[in-house]
């Protein structure tokens, strides 16, 4: 008979949307009573773990239980009526694993000591619940963009020791702390996070599999698609406007021109790749509560055809970003803990496919990033 190995999937920002739509529907995948939809590791011919094999928890600054956040979800349409009621206590247990997270305004002492602490949760989950791996997910809120140095590992590693100093984000914080569990780790925000030269160093040292950034769930899913279509038929984009109408926490997030600023960037840097040239491309990201979790995205091309023939394409995208999100955090989870079964380490291109801004690629089109990963999932045979 064989045992089945159990997977850790450790989520940064465990009580978030995102986080408890994954976690619902996590839950619900292993009982059977949801069809996997919009889980892109179905359509895939690779070794991955079974639904019943991952195990959850995590860190979070928010002490909201994960039943009282799934209730809110339902009644905003993200969740089926009657499904989080009827997994409330297995719910309440998850709930149960997710620990305080860091917060620069409350840590003291240094932050070598915080991350510390962030891998000793992880090493005692993963003991307590005898796993073969975890995988660390940050769905976290989106940070401002900061600059920070690109010096070696080691410089990186005295510098955390000094009391009272902020070396690093947050987002950079948790990817720190997940290497050094022994953690592959993905990020799904545009966070700095896992992208400085340093945490790819710790990663390859430490033998673990990375993929980010931003995960790619609404309108720059679209823009993949679609721009590709003019490049191929040789129609000259003049503009790609864009509106993005937000509720929910992420909307609220976002209302702040610096945090809004990091999820400009990286949806910029995608359609200038798609198109091989820099076009006109505003973003308005605009705060709407009553919204709750929907998000809607309007989207105006301007293109240029034969003898300077100027026409237009507008597009809508109502959609609720967590029920969009969630599936790729679980998929992802699949695919690092097999890459990680498999000894790869290091960024891996391969998962572009999930990110707006894909770090090791500067490949952005839907179909190319879609074969790159068949292959690749095949490849971890």
């Amino acid at each position: 008979m064989t045992v089945l190995e159990r997977i850790g999937l450790w989520l940064n920002g465990g009580r978030g949307s995102v986080a408890t739509t994954a976690i619902t529907g996590l839950l619900a995948l292993r009982s059977g009573l949801v069809e996997p939809v919009g889980c892109v590791t179905e359509l895939l011919d690779a070794p991955l773990s079974p639904w019943r094999a991952f195990v959850v928890g995590g860190h979070d600054v928010v002490t909201t239980p994960l039943v009282k956040r799934a209730e809110l979800l339902t009644r905003d349409g993200v969740l089926p009526p009657g499904l989080a009621a009827g997994l409330s206590d297995e719910l309440a247990a998850v709930d149960a694993e997710i620990l305080a997270g860091y917060q620069p305004g409350t840590c003291t002492g240094s932050q070598a000591d915080a991350a510390r602490r962030l891998v000793e949760d992880i090493e005692d989950f993963r003991g307590r619940h005898q796993l073969s791996r975890v995988v660390v997910v940050n769905v976290a809120s989106t940070e401002p963009p900061v600059t920070v140095g690109s010096g070696s590992l080691a410089a990186l590693d005295d510098e955390l020791e000094v009391p009272g100093r902020a070396v690093l984000p947050p987002s950079s914080l948790v990817a720190y702390a997940a290497f050094r569990a022994g953690c592959a780790f993905a990020d799904f925000t545009p966070s700095t996070g896992v992208a400085l030269p340093a945490l790819d160093e710790l990663a390859l040292r430490q033998g673990v599999p990375y993929a980010g950034r931003d995960g790619k769930t609404g309108e720059t899913l679209l823009r993949a698609a679609l721009a590709p279509m003019f490049v191929s038929r040789a129609l000259r984009v003049r503009s790609w406007t864009g509106t993005n109408l937000l509720g929910g926490g992420d909307g609220a997030t976002l209302a702040d021109p610096g945090h809004a600023r990091s999820k400009s960037i990286s949806k910029a840097k995608g359609l200038a790749s798609l198109l091989g040239e820099d076009v006109t491309a505003p973003l308005h990201i605009d705060y709407v509560p009553d919204l709750g979790e929907q998000k809607t995205a309007w989207d105006h091309v301007s293109f240029e055809g034969f003898l300077g023939a100027r026409m237009t394409l507008q597009t809508t995208w109502t959609g609720l970003d967590s029920s969009l999100a969630a599936p790729l955090v679980l998929d992802l989870a699949r695919l690092l803990a097999a890459a990680h079964a498999a000894g790869r380490s290091g960024v891996q291109e391969a998962l572009a496919f999930f990110f707006k801004d894909p770090l090791g690629t500067d490949e952005h089109r839907l179909h190319e990033q879609a074969r790159v990963l068949g292959v690749w999932a095949a490849g971890l045979r």
